[in-house]
């Protein structure tokens, strides 16, 4: 098949999942993948014949909804190639975003807390990105973290792992300059609103959390920031569009007087930074 007739029948298979302008994204992104094309290679042999050994499981797989980041096995965050699988939650951009902001106001040196780390693109994008930073990143899944690591490794990133809780007392780390995290945020009510690739693939231990207590991570970060944030330190959280304004008075109540809200790039309120 030429390039141009594969990427049709990918489309063909994943549009009723994405739609048009999506499913054009990830057909690429797939032929782009497996051919090791960037766009404009792409581009230029479109009507070039190729053999894509495996094309008909992909497309069997996305059709299923599966994600293109655990069909391909990787996703991209913040011009880094990240190992993901099922078990990880799939970094999103306006993580990517979060990621940004702190690497812009973060000190050289800083000790830089990532709970809740999963694939770990967090912590070692900050590692990265933020000269001579030393950074620890925690979660509850040893799956997670075996993947985290293994990301480390390949990205030449200085990350300590560690197996905790993010509900629990996790003052044994030590003091840090920023803690951030992106924890479980979407009320279980909001599923039934979901794509079938989120909702059928992706681990709902990282995504959702109880209607009655939407908060449960973010007041148990903010509990441990009191003990374990430097003077002049930050947190930072990825949060639930919705709930900004009760992430924000809860950290008042807790003792963190200076908070912002800070909007995506689709002018959505899905950031949150303190200090005390």
């Amino acid at each position: 098949m030429t390039i141009r007739h594969i990427i049709h029948t990918i489309k063909e298979g994943v549009e009723p999942l994405y739609g048009m302008h999506e499913a054009e994204s990830i057909a690429r992104m797939v032929v782009c993948e497996e051919l090791s094309y960037n766009l404009s290679q792409l581009v230029a042999h479109y009507d070039d014949e190729v053999d894509i050994a495996e094309i008909e499981n992909i497309i069997a797989e996305l059709s299923k909804g599966r994600p293109v980041q655990y069909v391909l096995g990787k996703a991209e965050f913040c011009e880094l190639e990240f190992e993901v699988a099922e078990g990880v939650l799939i970094p999103r951009p306006e993580t990517e975003e979060l990621v940004y902001r702190i690497a812009e106001i973060a000190e050289r040196g800083a000790r830089i807390l990532d709970i809740g780390t999963g694939s770990g693109a967090i912590a070692i994008s900050l590692a990265k990105l933020v000269k001579e930073s030393k950074v620890v990143a925690v979660d509850i899944s040893t799956e997670a973290l075996k993947i985290a690591q293994r990301n480390a490794e390949r990205l030449g990133a200085n990350v300590e792992f560690v197996e905790a809780d993010a509900l629990g007392d996790l003052s044994q780390l030590g003091e840090f300059d920023i803690i951030v995290s992106n924890p479980p945020y979407i009320p279980q009510s909001d599923i039934v609103d979901m794509r079938k690739n989120v909702v059928d693939f992706e681990p709902h231990t990282a995504l959702f959390v109880p209607d009655d207590d939407i908060l449960r991570f973010y007041r148990a970060t903010a509990k441990n920031a009191q003990t374990m944030l430097r003077k002049e330190g930050s947190i930072w959280f990825e949060i639930y569009e919705k709930a900004g304004v009760e992430v924000c008075e809860m950290l008042c109540e807790m003792g963190f007087t200076r908070n912002g809200l800070i909007e995506d790039a689709n002018l959505k309120p899905r950031m949150v930074w303190s200090r005390r």
